[in-house]
């Protein structure tokens, strides 16, 4: 075949260029990592936004029925008008029972904290001497399911003969209701301690006192600190029904009193820092479950 001079050499062909491997992952983890970020944000958003909506809808519906029926329960405008000192100024002292709504639930509360404290520490001591002789066991539970079944007011007038003063009485109430959820999710919780702590307790010799703050207390925190949030709730219960009867300065003898003036805004106002400050104190207790236990207690 003639050489054809006229004919220029072909060029070599380039070869492809190289795929940054690298590069495309890092690409698809930022798109991933800011999917994250967007659902996370979204979340947070709807946590807030869904429960402001269904507020406003529930307080829009109060409001109709109020004014579709006057005379019955007041709505939410004229809650407001009728009790907007109490709900802006909480913390007035006139002396006597003439105080704003955070005097009577920081009496109530201070209550609450002396009493659950004495249930909480004795119920998780007995609750773990519970679960751990099995003849306390078979002899206390029974009596203990029945105990917690009996309403936090029936134990009033037995509080009142025995100590005949009301805010012993009060204690007293607080403390008998609350302690039962302690002493059962307590003793389940060692129960259930695995077998494997168990015989590490007994090949190391631990001394009994060891044996409780080392292994038992650790296994049975999640048990332990779900008994204290029931705990803490019933103990909320149970000094706001207690106060209604005895009396004297507390969110329940406030509420008891604005019931007898037919004051009904003002009662709406104390129910609303009632379930407020409750909801409070659950998360308090969980949090700090969560933070004792390193995540292992569920909210």
């Amino acid at each position: 075949m003639p050489f054809d001079f006229m004919k220029k050499p072909e060029a070599p062909s380039k070869p492809a260029p190289a795929i940054d491997r690298s590069a495309l992952l890092n690409a698809a983890q930022k798109k991933q990592i800011e999917a994250a970020k967007l659902r996370k944000a979204g979340e947070r958003i709807s946590t807030v936004l869904l429960p402001a909506l269904t507020l406003g809808v529930v307080l829009g519906i109060w409001e109709g029925i109020s004014r579709a029926m006057p005379g019955g329960l007041p709505g939410p405008s004229q809650v407001w008008s009728d009790s907007q000192e109490l709900i802006t100024n909480p913390f007035f002292d006139r002396g006597g029972v003439d105080k704003g709504l955070f005097w009577h639930v920081l009496t109530s509360l201070s209550r609450v904290g002396i009493g659950f404290s004495l249930a909480a520490v004795c119920g998780v001591l007995l609750g773990a001497f519970i679960g751990t002789v099995g003849w306390a066991r078979k002899g206390f539970d029974p009596i203990f399911q029945v105990l917690r079944t009996v309403p936090p007011l029936a134990w009033l007038p037995i509080s009142l003969a025995m100590l005949r003063e009301a805010q012993p009485s009060a204690l007293f109430v607080i403390f008998i209701t609350s302690i039962w959820p302690i002493v059962i999710n307590t003793a389940v919780g060692v129960r259930n301690i695995p077998q494997d702590y168990i015989n590490v307790a007994r090949v190391l010799r631990l001394h009994p006192v060891e044996y409780f703050f080392k292994i038992m207390l650790p296994a049975a925190t999640p048990h332990i600190f779900t008994g204290l949030r029931i705990g803490i709730g019933m103990s909320w219960l149970a000094i706001v029904a207690s106060e209604m009867l005895l009396g004297g300065v507390g969110i329940g003898f406030f509420i008891w009193d604005q019931y007898n003036s037919s004051h009904m805004s003002d009662i709406i106002v104390a129910l609303a820092w009632v379930g407020i400050v409750g909801f409070t104190l659950d998360r308090m207790v969980a949090t700090l479950g969560n933070w004792v236990s390193r995540g292992t207690t569920h909210d």
